[in-house]
């Protein structure tokens, strides 16, 4: 993703869309400590608030980011033809500006990767295969290992402060060896022509929220992430390097009826410096029934969703547009809604 003319960029941005730009950058993000004694609480409480917080002290050494993110500017930065041998995704393997299959664009590459070992994704292979020299699994192994590791620490701390019984009953999901989780690198090129769209702000992922039970993100210290907050202001997220940034997902949040909420988010693009960020995505097996649990449940409290398998969902919202309200197929007409 290479562009050396100004009318070059604006032609390869023609449809790829814009916002207003957005000069809020937000202070009040929560930041838990994964081990300070009250985390269990803080991290409710951000979830309840913002369906979204910074997690610092989680023990994931630097070396693992560095490493991984060295590796993945080098396939980045390859040829275009060589990085197109991992390509195009179905899901999994190598991306560029088509995001989905209906019609969603932007200023953004990517490598989608399986984390199950027990499925095996002939892209990934490709990816590891034709640059074992620059892109070595081992670089992305330690990483995704030593993250789902912290994060099914944060699911069951959350438990705990949900007070949901027993303590497993989400990372359990996130364990089973049929879980349906993945991870992916995005690179969102520097684009100096920003200046030519009049001021207006390039997006290089659209507004969306994560389908699964969690998301795990870090990123380079380049800008550019923006959340959307309960008055649907958006605003900047200030990049840290060091830490990662959860996201509730929808799934997590039929789970809880509605208690934690999904958190609406969106990339812009840079004009000087790239973004590079590392998403985990934590998903149930693709058989699992996603409902209220019972543990969380009032006397009397009616569930705000019908009942559905992960594979319903999944399939559901890859037929939808990136920033549509996937949820609301999903809702119960009678008893209340959820609404978003």
């Amino acid at each position: 993703m290479v562009v050396h003319s100004q009318s070059a960029a604006l032609d390869h941005c023609s449809l790829i869309k814009t916002c207003k730009p957005t000069t809020s950058v937000f202070k009040g993000i929560p930041v838990v400590d994964l081990r300070d004694p009250e985390a269990k609480t803080l991290i409710v409480k951000a979830c309840e608030e913002y369906g979204f917080f910074k997690l610092v002290n989680h023990g994931v050494p630097m070396e693992f980011f560095t490493r991984l993110e060295a590796e993945a500017l080098k396939f980045f930065n390859l040829p275009q033809s060589d990085k197109d041998k991992a390509g195009p995704p179905d899901p999994f393997g190598y991306g560029v500006k088509k995001i989905g299959s209906n019609g969603d664009v932007g200023w953004v590459e990517y490598l989608l990767l399986n984390t199950n070992p027990q499925i095996t994704s002939l892209k990934s292979l490709t990816v590891f295969r034709e640059t074992p020299e620059i892109f070595r699994s081992s670089a992305v192994n330690d990483y995704i290992q030593a993250v789902k590791r912290m994060t099914f620490e944060v699911v069951e701390l959350m438990a705990d402060g949900l007070k949901i019984e027993p303590r497993d009953a989400l990372s359990r999901l996130l364990r089973d060896e049929k879980s349906d989780s993945c991870f992916r690198l995005n690179h969102y090129p520097p684009c100096p022509e920003l200046q030519a769209l009049g001021g207006r702000n390039l997006i290089g992922f659209g507004e969306h929220t994560d389908p699964q039970i969690i998301s795990v993100l870090r990123s380079n210290n380049t800008s550019g992430l923006q959340i959307c907050l309960s008055d649907k202001t958006w605003v900047s997220v200030p990049p840290d390097q060091t830490s990662f940034f959860i996201n509730v997902g929808d799934a997590l949040q039929v789970m809880t009826n509605g208690r934690l909420r999904s958190v609406r988010h969106r990339v812009l693009a840079e004009s000087m410096r790239s973004r590079v960020s590392m998403i985990y995505f934590g998903g149930p097996p693709l058989s699992e029934k996603i409902a209220p649990l019972a543990s969380l449940m009032a006397k009397g409290e009616e569930s705000l969703y019908e009942e559905f398998t992960w594979w319903e969902y999944k399939t559901s919202a890859y037929k939808s547009r990136l920033g549509d309200y996937r949820l609301g197929l999903f809702e119960k007409k009678t008893g209340g809604a959820a609404g978003q």
